[in-house]
């Protein structure tokens, strides 16, 4: 197909295309001429990826590089991949704190819940700082609410590794796609959940 029917087949505006293609975030089509080329379905694949991670997920160009040349390049370490492509993701972690024990909130409520992790995981230093705005706003996670959010989560972890694809390209696309979109569906189910419990649990006026 020509890049306009690409751009079309991918619901982006041609100039959008060839800014990725200038970016190195899409790969170049087969010349038929000095200043033509022809895309395949690999193409279309590429840019809903990439429209994905610039839009919805929210990264910039350069994040989106990252996530893209991971996918590539997966390396034979596929853990340690997919915890540097999720690394990417927002929330930002916080920077590198210079201390001895600089997220002590965040390992202690994973050293309670029996979590493997790595200090240096992005995730660790958001623990911290959530753990640290609730405890400032004095409503602390006390350790029932850690245990019980900590199985819930525990079992969606379960659920979503034994959905991961065996080939390490796919692996890496679904793990940063499914953090970054299913997130909001968590967060999003937790609200429902909770009015749903409400109208159950609550009197209501007549």
């Amino acid at each position: 197909m020509r890049m306009s029917a690409l751009a079309a087949e991918a619901g982006l505006p041609v100039a959008t295309v060839k800014y990725y293609l200038r970016e190195g975030l899409l790969h170049a089509g087969t010349a038929t001429g000095a200043t033509q080329a022809v895309y395949d379905e690999g193409h279309v694949r590429r840019l809903r990826l990439v429209r994905a991670l610039t839009g919805p997920v929210g990264l910039s160009v350069q994040q989106a590089r990252t996530v893209l040349e991971l996918v590539d390049e997966p390396g034979g370490d596929l853990y340690s991949t997919l915890g540097r492509a999720v690394g990417t993701l927002p929330p930002a972690g916080a920077n590198p704190v210079e201390a001895a024990d600089p997220y002590p909130r965040a390992r202690a409520a994973l050293e309670a819940l029996g979590q493997v992790y790595d200090p240096a995981f992005a995730a660790v230093a958001q623990l911290e700082g959530a753990l640290a705005a609730a405890e400032d706003a004095g409503l602390a996670i006390d350790g029932e609410r850690l245990v019980a959010y900590g199985r819930a989560a525990t079992d969606i972890a379960a659920f979503d590794l034994s959905r991961l694809p065996t080939e390490p390209h796919a692996a890496v696309e679904y793990t940063v796609l499914g953090t970054a979109l299913y997130e909001p569906v968590l967060l999003a189910l937790r609200r429902l959940a909770h009015q749903d419990a409400a109208v159950r649990r609550l009197p209501q006026a007549d």
